[in-house]
């Protein structure tokens, strides 16, 4: 017997009447609603990106209180102190303390990168294991020594921005997760992700790409949700530039040095370079690098091991023959950690 003749069939499952318009795209009630409804974590950088984001939330949510209409979501703030992420040097309690001013009625956490080790209790461990004889974890010592001890054991740019990078999304996981949040909602812009894309698959990474720059679940049981995927930086700063009171968050980009060697860039910059650069020329083939990247389909193998540190895939995935650096490694360690968090170890176990 055959179906039931649609007028306007969802685009997603194709099996029902659109009920509702998501960027564009007409969709069921079942795929419209799929996604996060109750408490969301937005990690605040001091960024253009998130700082819009957060005003974007705040702003629906005051409508939806002074319209009678039913919140759906409510979100929490999290920041992560610059200075203990990068030394740059700026001072940043006067944006703080403006972030609290503008944003009273959201609960603001505040932690320092190094907090780490009390989120991730088993942190220490992988670190020991990744870094082998440059990194000897002191339990003894501050946690903030501890982490200064493991970042300086990394001597690339592009290993130190990659580890980096996962050590802060460990954190921020694990902090949505004890403070009750279903969903992370990250600040990305397309240009960000397209970067993001592009840089990933260069150092290894891109079987974690379905979730690094796409909707959907982490590896870590939270979804990950980027709500600024269609825009772009230039959009974002536009937006920022007639709401006075992001004037006191943000804090402004450095413009980069054309004196610095290509050798002291990390990869991820330099692709960050090159998105910003070409996407001022061709925007819409740079928002096309995100887009193909979110076609992609996650791994549907609850059994394939995975990575102690970036929870990726270890080894081979299924119909790739190839031999990843995690099957060539002798110590007997490496089978923990996958192909990219491999390439990004110290020099002498590689």
């Amino acid at each position: 017997m055959p179906g039931k003749e649609l007028n306007k069939p969802c685009m997603e499952c194709k099996d029902a009447e659109f009920e509702l318009t998501v960027r564009k795209r007409q969709l069921c009630r079942a795929f419209g609603l799929d996604g996060p409804k109750t408490q969301l974590l937005l990690p605040v950088s001091f960024g253009v990106s998130s700082s819009v984001l957060l005003h974007i939330l705040n702003t629906d949510r005051q409508h939806r209180l002074e319209n009678g209409r039913p919140l759906g979501y409510d979100f929490k703030i999290l920041v992560i102190e610059p200075s203990t992420v990068a030394a740059t040097g700026i001072p940043f309690d006067k944006n703080y303390e403006a972030l609290e001013k503008n944003f009273p009625m959201h609960t603001i956490s505040r932690i320092p990168f190094h907090s780490i080790f009390e989120h991730v209790p088993e942190m220490g461990g992988i670190m020991q294991e990744y870094a082998g004889s440059k990194f000897i974890d002191d339990s003894s010592r501050s946690n903030e020594e501890r982490l200064a001890a493991f970042r300086a054991s990394i001597s690339t740019p592009t290993s130190r921005t990659d580890v980096d990078t996962i050590l802060l999304t460990r954190l921020i996981v694990e902090f949505a997760k004890k403070s009750g949040c279903e969903s992370i909602i990250w600040g990305d812009s397309d240009s960000r992700l397209a970067a993001k894309a592009l840089a990933g698959v260069a150092k290894g990474r891109g079987a974690s790409l379905t979730w690094q720059v796409s909707d959907g679940m982490s590896p870590w049981g939270v979804r990950f949700e980027y709500p600024l995927r269609d825009l772009y930086k230039a959009e974002l700063l536009q937006y920022a530039n007639v709401c006075a009171e992001l004037s006191d968050i943000i804090i402004p980009d450095q413009p980069p040095s054309d004196n610095v060697l290509t050798k002291n860039l990390s990869i991820d910059e330099l692709m960050l370079r090159y998105v910003q650069n070409q996407g001022a020329k061709y925007p819409g083939v740079m928002a096309n690098v995100a887009r193909t990247a979110n076609k992609l389909n996650p791994s549907t193998s609850d059994s394939a091991p995975t990575c102690a540190l970036c929870a990726g895939l270890v080894g081979n995935v299924e119909g790739n023959s190839g031999v990843t650096v995690a099957n060539q490694a002798e110590d007997n360690h490496s089978s923990q950690f996958c192909y990219g968090c491999m390439r990004s170890r110290p020099e002498e176990l590689c």
